[in-house]
């Protein structure tokens, strides 16, 4: 048992574990950045075009389905069945916006390494004629 903490310390020490919880606190803290950006500016915007809530979108597939203008409620019958498309669409949103976030982010790492990496060549002659020692 003394092994098995002693294993899991060194496991937890390593720069991985450490970056890869890091990441998953900032991942998961972009995803609720985005979602707030999806549910409280994006689909207000375009339930103006559907003039309706994005999350409210449904196609009635069988049975009837009312709007109750009185309460505000959907009122179903007993067999009605529906196929709410709404939600789908606000979590595609979603995703597609995390998706394109993360590829920029993505491609200014890679050109910043990229630049880098140029800076590199450029200092190492300078610094080999020099005689310095990286």
């Amino acid at each position: 048992m003394k092994d098995f903490f002693k294993d899991f310390r060194a496991f937890i020490a390593k720069g991985n574990a450490l970056d890869l919880a890091v990441g998953l606190i900032i991942g998961t803290a972009f995803n609720a950045i985005v979602r707030s950006l999806v549910n409280d500016i994006i689909n207000p915007l375009i339930s103006l075009l559907f003039k309706a809530d994005l999350s409210n979108l449904y196609i009635v597939l069988r049975g009837s389905a009312i709007y109750d203008s009185d309460t505000g409620n959907l009122v179903l019958s007993e067999d009605a069945v529906l196929l709410t498309y709404g939600n789908f669409l606000s979590n595609l949103l979603d995703f597609l916006i995390i998706a394109f976030a993360i590829f920029i982010a993505i491609r200014l790492v890679k050109r910043l390494e990229s630049k880098i990496n140029e800076l590199k060549e450029l200092i190492m002659p300078l610094e080999e004629e020099n005689g310095e020692a990286k």
